[in-house]
């Protein structure tokens, strides 16, 4: 994970290496902020959506693992929608925080494994992840992963502002 924000001006050897290092800046960013508040604010929505940050993070690793393992590797899944109960994000109460962002870490090693052991240009296996459509390249759903990521982080920094007040990523 990297706290360096991966500026432009960085070198990078690869494409490929420029999407990991978003996404694992993204990714160490959620870990920390959500570390960061205590635990009422964890479990607590402080949004007219009601999503909470616990939610927040059980969410990203699911998107990751849907898009990633189910979607591009073509991985059987077993609940692929394991984050979601009666139309919304859902953490049972027996989750915890070090759980989730625990689980958060390693989906984000299995997904660069994934990245770096195929190119931006290769197309993901056929599969329900693509609900009928021909799956996307590599490329493709990294930048979605990036956009996602990028959303949920803004979202975040909003809330935890709202719990504490601190600001700035």
């Amino acid at each position: 994970m990297s706290d360096t924000f991966p500026s432009p001006t960085i070198p990078a050897s690869s494409r490929s290496e420029v999407f990991v290092g978003y996404l694992d800046y993204f990714r160490a960013r959620i870990i920390d902020k959500v570390g960061q508040l205590g635990v009422h604010d964890q479990r607590a929505s402080r949004l007219r959506s009601g999503w909470t940050p616990l939610e927040l993070v059980k969410h990203l690793s699911y998107v990751e693992l849907r898009w990633l393992e189910w979607g591009f590797v073509g991985r059987n899944v077993t609940d692929p929608w394991g984050d979601h109960r009666d139309g919304r994000w859902y953490v049972s109460p027996d989750e915890t925080a070090d759980q989730l962002l625990s689980a958060l870490r390693a989906q984000g090693e299995r997904s660069r494994a994934i990245i770096e052991t195929n190119d931006l240009s290769t197309v993901g296996r056929p599969g329900p992840r693509w609900d009928g459509a021909d799956p996307a390249t590599l490329e493709r759903v990294l930048f979605h992963l990036l956009q996602e990521y990028a959303r949920h982080l803004g979202h975040l920094d909003v809330v935890v502002e709202l719990a504490d007040g601190l600001v700035g990523e």
